[in-house]
């Protein structure tokens, strides 16, 4: 790979196994370059490095942390990503390591996947947790009913007998106060 490749792909849906709470939509275009970069660590040891920068998008559903409806989710997302030969630092005792070394992925001898890197790309993209609404009252412990869509008779029901000494004490502790 004198010249860089450039790609344009579009990853279907059900390609790419997420995790159970997360599913893509419609087909999740990626599109950039990847370039092979020779690392001359002596004059007879060449490592070739694999230079991925990209850009994806596409719309998902995610299920609310609270009520667990879907949710649709648009993500898109840049990446810039070094991949270097699984063997290439694999010499015995300690090295140091730069920065930027740091950031650097690993590829098997069969080569590279694609959608194995956008597939982390996108749940590295994944918002820390996703509600419904900002509002969404969630499920009921008690019996499951979806809190949004009707007030379920949990509340009304007698409390457990087994909390009331909790109960009791919860009362002494606001008369302390």
């Amino acid at each position: 790979m004198d010249e860089p490749l450039e790609f344009d792909e579009a990853i279907a849906p059900g390609t790419l196994d997420y995790v159970v709470d997360i599913r893509q939509v419609g087909p999740l275009p990626v599109k950039g370059v990847a370039d092979l970069l020779v690392e001359h660590r002596s004059s007879s040891i060449h490592i070739n490095d694999i230079r991925i920068r990209a850009h994806f998008e596409g719309d998902f559903e995610i299920l609310c942390a609270r009520c667990v409806n879907p949710v649709a989710v648009p993500l898109s997302g840049d990446f810039d990503l070094i991949f270097r030969p699984e063997n290439a630092d694999a010499e015995a005792g300690e090295r140091s390591i730069t920065a930027d070394e740091t950031e650097i992925g690993y590829y098997q001898e069969s080569g590279l996947l694609l959608e194995d890197v956008v597939r982390e790309q996108v749940l590295l993209s994944l918002p820390a947790r996703t509600l419904c609404s900002a509002g969404c009252k969630g499920l009921c412990p008690r019996c499951g009913q979806n809190l949004n869509q009707a007030k379920c008779s949990c509340d009304e029901a007698p409390a457990d007998p087994r909390w009331n000494a909790l109960a009791a004490l919860a009362d002494k502790l606001k008369v302390k106060h």
